[in-house]
């Protein structure tokens, strides 16, 4: 069981928009005793920003794409998706004669009381998968379950065709 942190709010002095953040507060009057005094924290988190603003990063959301196994079995494709914790109506599979396309969306919340204090978690996400199909599937057949976390999806598949072995003829005569 996670433990529950308490967060302290921090009064953070507000910046103008003629200054640099952090790098410009050390052109600033009564410097040293102002940085000094600040929280640590708040210090990385100042610094983190001015390094993603010098090089252009910004902060991307995460996102999340269930893992999938694709496989060949007893003549079907099988498509395996990995979808922890979601159901059966938040789940959309299309199997088009093209392809397996897995879709969705994840909603999670969490929350918890602990002595005192008040936990919320909240995560969304769309979510989309697509999976070829070979010719001359039958997308007409699939057939599709969801137990324990993975969904199924099979659709039957036509026989690898042998690849031709061709052969030489011996020419015997007789001597």
């Amino acid at each position: 069981m996670p433990e529950v942190v308490k967060v302290e709010k921090e009064k953070v002095p507000v910046r103008s928009e003629t200054g640099t953040g952090l790098f410009n507060d050390f052109f600033a009057p009564g410097f040293p005793s102002r940085f000094f005094a600040r929280n640590p924290y708040a210090m990385m988190r100042d610094f983190s920003e001015e390094i993603e603003k010098a090089f252009g990063m910004a902060a991307k959301p995460e996102v999340w794409a269930p893992v999938v196994d694709v496989q060949k079995c007893n003549g079907d494709l099988v498509v395996k998706a990995e979808l922890p914790g979601l159901k059966k109506e938040e789940v959309n599979v299309k199997v088009t004669d093209e392809a397996v396309v897995i879709e969705g969306e994840r909603k999670r919340e969490h929350t918890e009381d602990h002595e005192g204090y008040h936990r919320y978690e909240r995560s969304y996400g769309r979510f989309y998968r697509s999976v070829p199909l070979p010719k001359g599937a039958r997308p007409d057949e699939a057939k599709a379950e969801l137990a324990e976390g993975v969904l199924k999806v099979t659709v039957p598949a036509p026989a690898e065709k042998k690849p031709e072995r061709k052969i030489t003829v011996e020419d015997k005569q007789a001597a």
